[in-house]
C-alpha cells in the first residue's frame, strides 16, 4: 500500500504539470452646465483594436474639442466593467454579431469596432455640438460612475485619462439570477453541463471501488480523439484571447463577453485557453506513455491520465459556473471544452482503476485485455 500511495503522489504531480479609467488628470466635476458631448467607451486592455482606437483615434479629437467633449471609458476586463456592458448591451439591445470592444456610445449612437467609432464620431461631435450638447447615456448604473469621475482639458491631444471611485459603480452590480437572465438559453446550457460534470465525478467516485469489469466499457481510441478536439477548441480559444480577434459563437451563446472578462486570464497572463492546450497535450502523451510506454511507467501514466481530466473537470466546473452566474454569458466553446475533458475523465477512469486495483500492472494484463476484445 506505501508503494501504491508514493507512486499515486508521483502521478499527481505529474497531472499538476472598478472600473478603469483612462483620461486626463481630473481637474473639475462635469457639472453639464457648458456645451460638451459626453460619450463611453468600453475597452479590454487585451484589445489590439482598443488600442488603436484609444491611442490613435481619440486623440487628434480629442486635442480638437478640448473640455467640450467628455469621454469615460470602461475597462470591460474587470468585474465592474463588465457588469456596466452588460447593461449597456440590454439597454440599447445589441445584438450578438456586434458584441465587443471598442464599443463607443454617443447620444444613443453604437459602434463598434475601429472601424465604425473613426468614420462615424467625428460627425457626431459635430452634430452634438451644434445642437448644443449631448447627455451620458441613460445606461443603469452609469450616473453613479459619471458622479465619480473629474475632468480637465485636453491641451496636448494625449489620450484621455481619468480618475474616480470605484465604489461609485456598486449601483451596476447585479444578482446571480439577474445574470442568468440575460441569456436564460445559453445559461441554462452551461447550467446543465455543471449538473453532468458533478454527476460524473460522483459516479466515478462511487464506482472506484467496484470489482473490475472484464472489459472497459471505452475503447482505447476514444482517449486520444478526445484530447486532439479538446486540443482544437483550446488553440481556437487561445487564439482569440491572444489576437483579440472576435470569436465566431453561432446563434447561442456569447462567446466574446466571456473572452473578453478577467476570468479569461489566469494571475494576469495565463490565457484559460493555453492552459487547456496544455493540457490536453499533456494527457495525449500520458496516453501514449500508458499504452505504448515501458512497463515500468505504466502504472504512474495511468493515474496522472486520470488525475490530470480529474483536475481539467473541476476547473471546468468552476469556469462554467461563472459564465451565467457571474459572467452572465455562456460561451459554446467553453461548454465543447467542459464536454470533452468530462467524456475523457470517464474514458480514463477504466485505466486508473485498474493500475489501482491490480497488482501485477504489467504486459500481459494489456494483452490478456487485447485478446478478450478480439474474441468478443
Amino acid at each position: 500500500m506505501f508503494t501504491k500511495i508514493s507512486r499515486l503522489f508521483m502521478a499527481v504531480l505529474l497531472s499538476m504539470l472598478v472600473i478603469s479609467f483612462t483620461f486626463i488628470p481630473a481637474q473639475a466635476q462635469d457639472t453639464g452646465t457648458q456645451p460638451a458631448v459626453r460619450a463611453l467607451l468600453f475597452y479590454s486592455p487585451t484589445c489590439p483594436h482598443c488600442e488603436k482606437v484609444i491611442q490613435e483615434i481619440l486623440p487628434p479629437i480629442l486635442q480638437e474639442y478640448g473640455q467640450h467633449l467628455k469621454i469615460v471609458a470602461i475597462n470591460t476586463s474587470l468585474p465592474e466593467g463588465q457588469d456596466l456592458y452588460q447593461a449597456a448591451v440590454a439597454f440599447y439591445q445589441i445584438p450578438n454579431d456586434r458584441l465587443g470592444v471598442p464599443t463607443l456610445i454617443v447620444n444613443d449612437v453604437v459602434m463598434v469596432g475601429e472601424a465604425e467609432i473613426p468614420a462615424q464620431f467625428p460627425g457626431l461631435v459635430a452634430d452634438g455640438l451644434a445642437a448644443g450638447g449631448t447627455a451620458w447615456p441613460e445606461i443603469p448604473g452609469l450616473a453613479d460612475v459619471i458622479a465619480g469621475v473629474t475632468f480637465s482639458a485636453q491641451p496636448n491631444g494625449s489620450t484621455p485619462t481619468g480618475e474616480g471611485d470605484d465604489s461609485a459603480v456598486n449601483g451596476s452590480t447585479s444578482t446571480m439570477w439577474d445574470k442568468f437572465q440575460l441569456d436564460p438559453l445559453a445559461n441554462s446550457i452551461a447550467v446543465a453541463a455543471l449538473i453532468l460534470m458533478v454527476a460524473s465525478i460522483i459516479w466515478v467516485i462511487v464506482n472506484f471501488a467496484r470489482p473490475l469489469p472484464e472489459k472497459d466499457f471505452w475503447p482505447k481510441w476514444i482517449i486520444p480523439v478526445l484530447a486532439i478536439l479538446g486540443m482544437g477548441v483550446a488553440f481556437y480559444l487561445t487564439y482569440v484571447e491572444t489576437s483579440g480577434t472576435e470569436a465566431f459563437c453561432g446563434p447561442v451563446g456569447d462567446c466574446n463577453t466571456v473572452q473578453l472578462s478577467p476570468y479569461a486570464t489566469l494571475f494576469g497572463f495565463l490565457h484559460v485557453g493555453l492552459l487547456g492546450l496544455i493540457g490536453y497535450a499533456l494527457i495525449l502523451i500520458a496516453w501514449a506513455v500508458y499504452t505504448f510506454g515501458p512497463q515500468g511507467l505504466r502504472w504512474t501514466s495511468a493515474i496522472a491520465l486520470w488525475g490530470m481530466a480529474f483536475f481539467g473537470v473541476l476547473f471546468s466546473i468552476y469556469l462554467t459556473f461563472l459564465e451565467p452566474f457571474v459572467i452572465g454569458a455562456t460561451c459554446m466553446w467553453c461548454i465543447s471544452s467542459a464536454t470533452i475533458i468530462t467524456l475523457t475523465f470517464l474514458a480514463a477512469a477504466g485505466p486508473a482503476k485498474r493500475a489501482w486495483q491490480e497488482d501485477d500492472f504489467d504486459d500481459e494484463d494489456f494483452d490478456d485485455e487485447d485478446d478478450l476484445a478480439d474474441d468478443e
